[in-house]
């Protein structure tokens, strides 16, 4: 039966995408699609034949029949396997060629009537066809050795078969061709034709090859011909090296090479760098390493091995320098001062390291800078708040990637000169973890002995820092390390006071805002008695930042006011100010205007500046019970049991009731009990309270005084004398009780308030009760006689030496 009239009706079909499937092969391919899926159970259902089509264009999703060629291959289902996922691999031998006659459906599958088409051979076979077989087997041979991996079988199958439908059917099959032109083949039934046709697709697949190839020869050669450059050079390198020509071989090497030797280092220095820079030259500069040695060397070449900047030597206009940079601080200047006069007579002042101690904003770290700008030296400034790894100090080394030198040798890089000042800021807020102690890569720069050869990790050259001086600042001494710390010399910076304060605001601050401001002198008007208003009401601080603030905000309003009105100037008055700075936010203690009893004027010091606070004690009838208010410290609860216990050892002189401690309760408080209080200074100070409140007696209200107090009674010395006494000055008070023993601290004092103050040097609690209350202690304690020997010529007896035995 001829096989063109074979027609086969609802066969089930299968859209390929990108795929073409030949008569007499086996070819395997998965399905995932869920109609394609249905379409194979059905198949399976019905003889296991299924007619397979390639689309048209294989970016259709879900093909519909006019998306599909009319030509495919009925095949015979060998073979289904489930693969992970909703998808199947099918295995399936190609029977013939087919032709869609019709669609019968499309849905759930589709379903089509197709005619079978016979591959139409050559009634005879001629030379050519021999001469076009023989063709195609060489051709297909050559194709296989420009394409890798090709199955051996293939081989075998083309060898074997002299049928021209087959041999290009196969060939086809196996070769990598687009669906479109496999698509072509399979359309064609003539066996002859469909041969040739092969022949011409090979021949023309052979020569992209080719093409293809000679490009990869060509590219493989390149690389291997820059690769073999590369060695030439290298032993080139080598060569000039033993030959002594290899400074010359690099441009930039030489020009390191040069600049090390105008620095006339020492030989060991001299000779590494000199060998990083030849290193440098037998590299290739692809290499990472390369850059790593050029920062290295830049970084090396940088630093200031020899320039010094020229000094100043005039002492007296460093002097004025320092002036007219800062108002007060008597003790810094005499000591920059000192530091100059030896310097002038010795030409060089090594290991000096001076720490500048004080609360915030009093002025340390401009003081470093005026100290540079006095002495003529080069400035640089590094912070150590929060530093807590020892290579911010050290550096990194250079093995590691992103490694940088540490703090110091960046600071002495931007200074650019080796006799530069260093500021060291914030040194009592180091840190220490487990990547090591700063503070202890510290001991190094600051000894005199070991930093004439410091080492930082990333540079690994040693450094003479002899010639630095370096200045510190710290706000506390509690948390700086001991061993730093006993190689500094310290200078403490104590806070302002009001006078100090209204003077740098007069020849500092305000003409510094008003020009930041874009003012004038004559358009911001104040007189002392306001700023002295501002200083007292609105900042309570030891230094003069939140001042600064304050005077800014007085300053925008004077800018707001003349551009709204276009007036030329404002003043402020005490009546005004608070229109514009708001209500005071600090109010001015007001001193015990009718004295009471139980009631004293105390001196505090506190880290914003002296205060005057009333100490109030009161006797309730009771059964001895004690009582301290006013959130005290333990000293503070300390001393004032001490001055109870004083004051019990002085019934009979003072003439009070010896019961006073146990038939009464006694509450001593210290107002404000929000702020926490501590320390012993207000001994003295409780003690007068208490010894009012038992005796009735009051106590001037222009009194006030400070001091620590014994058990026996002795007035021991107290610290911030300088505060203490400006805040009684502020306060109105015109007598202060102060500890003998600083009566050298008065210098510190400033002039006015020693003018307007009485002093009185107590160093007794008697001494304070006869001045307080005007009364003579009657000391009544009996004396006792020692009886000597009636016989003259025999010896007294000795004293006694045992410890704890006082004569």
């Amino acid at each position: 039966m001829n096989s063109d009239s074979v027609r086969l009706l609802n066969i089930p079909v299968l859209p390929l995408r990108g795929v073409t499937v030949f008569p007499s092969v086996l070819f395997h391919f998965d399905v995932g699609r869920r109609r394609s899926v249905k379409a194979l159970e059905k198949a399976m259902n019905q003889g296991q034949h299924i007619f397979l089509l390639t689309q048209r264009d294989n970016r259709v999703e879900d093909p519909e029949p006019e998306d599909l060629f009319e030509v495919g291959t009925f095949c015979m289902i060998k073979q289904i396997l489930k693969i992970p996922g909703d998808s199947v691999r099918v295995l399936v031998e190609g029977i013939s060629r087919g032709r869609v006659k019709s669609f019968r459906a499309t849905d759930p599958f589709m379903v089509a009537d197709i005619e079978l088409v016979e591959s139409k051979a050559p009634a005879r076979r001629t030379k050519r066809d021999i001469a076009v077989i023989r063709s195609a087997r060489e051709l297909f041979m050559e194709y296989a050795g420009l394409v890798p991996r090709m199955n051996g079988e293939i081989f075998q199958s083309i060898m074997d078969s002299d049928d021209m439908g087959y041999l290009a059917d196969y060939i086809a099959q196996n070769i990598q061709l687009k669906y479109q032109d496999k698509q072509r083949i399979l359309e064609l039934t003539d066996a002859r034709r469909r041969l040739t046709e092969m022949v011409y697709v090979l021949q023309n697949e052979i020569e992209i090859l080719e093409l293809e190839q000679e490009l990869q020869d060509r590219v493989k050669e390149q690389v291997d011909r820059n690769q073999r450059d590369y060695y030439l050079r290298e032993q080139a390198k080598v060569i000039n090296e033993e030959l002594g020509e290899g400074e010359d071989t690099v441009s930039e090497s030489q020009e390191y090479i040069e600049r090390i030797k105008a620095l006339s280092l020492d030989a060991e220095s001299e000779e590494k760098l000199i060998k990083e820079a030849r290193r440098l030259a037998r590299m290739q500069s692809s290499s990472p390493e390369t850059g790593v040695i050029r920062t290295w060397l830049d970084t090396c070449l940088d630093l200031p091995w020899h320039k010094v900047s020229k000094e100043n030597g005039d002492i007296a206009k460093a002097a004025a320098v320092l002036d007219a940079d800062h108002y007060g601080l008597e003790k810094v200047k005499e000591r920059i001062l000192e530091f100059f006069a030896v310097k002038t007579l010795t030409g060089g002042v090594k290991g000096q390291i001076i720490c500048l101690v004080g609360p915030p904003g009093v002025g340390k770290t401009s003081v470093a800078r005026s100290i540079a700008r006095s002495m003529g030296r080069s400035y640089a400034r590094l912070s150590l708040g929060g530093v807590r790894d020892e290579a911010d100090i050290r550096g990194h080394r250079k093995t590691y990637i992103g490694a940088m030198p540490g703090r110091i040798i960046t600071a002495l890089r931007q200074a650019k000169t080796r006799n530069c000042l260093i500021l060291i800021d914030e040194i009592d807020k180091l840190g220490a973890d487990y990547k090591g102690d700063p503070s202890s890569a510290l001991l190094e720069v600051f000894d005199s002995e070991q930093n004439v050869a410091f080492r930082d990790h990333f540079v690994e050259l040693p450094f003479d820092l002899s010639d630095v001086l370096f200045i510190t600042t710290a706000n506390s001494m509690e948390t700086i390390p001991a061993p730093l710390l006993d190689r500094m010399e310290l200078i403490q910076l104590g806070s302002y006071t009001d006078e100090e304060k209204l003077e740098i605001v007069r020849r500092h601050i305000l003409p510094k805002q008003i020009k930041k401001h874009g003012l004038r002198a004559s358009t911001l008007k104040l007189d002392d008695a306001v700023l002295r208003l501002v200083i007292t009401g609105y900042t309570r601080e030891a230094g003069v930042r939140s001042l600064e603030r304050q005077l800014a905000r007085l300053c925008r309003k004077v800018a707001k006011y003349i551009t709204e009105t276009g007036k030329k100037s404002l003043t402020f008055t005490a009546e005004n100010l608070h229109e514009y700075l708001g209500t005071p936010k600090f109010k001015q203690e007001k001193p015990i205007e009718i004295p009471e009893c139980g009631v004293v004027n105390g001196l505090a010091w506190t880290q914003s500046g002296g205060d005057m606070l009333e100490v109030e004690c009161a006797l309730i009838k009771g059964k001895g019970k004690l009582e301290l208010t006013g959130n005290l410290g333990d000293v503070m609860k300390e001393s004032a049991r001490a001055a109870i216990t004083y004051l019990r050892s002085r019934v009979v002189a003072f003439g009070l009731p010896e019961d006073f401690h146990s038939a009464n309760d006694i509450h001593i408080h210290f107002p404000e009990g929000a702020i926490p209080k501590d320390g012993p200074s207000a001994g003295i100070t409780t003690a007068t309270a208490l010894y009012s409140a038992i005796t009735g007696a009051p106590v001037g209200k222009d009194i006030a005084m400070t001091g620590e107090i014994s058990l026996r009674g002795r007035v021991l010395p107290i610290g911030g004398l300088k505060e203490k006494t400006m805040a009684a000055f502020r306060n109105g008070v015109k007598t202060v009780l102060i500890p003998a023993e600083n009566q050298p601290d008065l210098d510190d004092i400033d002039q006015k308030v020693r003018e307007k103050l009485d002093f009185i040097f107590v160093s007794h609690m008697d001494e304070v009760v006869a001045h307080v209350f005007g009364c003579t202690v009657q000391v009544d304690i009996p004396k006792v006689e020692p009886e000597l020997p009636e016989l003259v010529g025999i010896a007294a007896p000795a004293q006694d030496r045992r410890p704890g035995v006082r004569q």
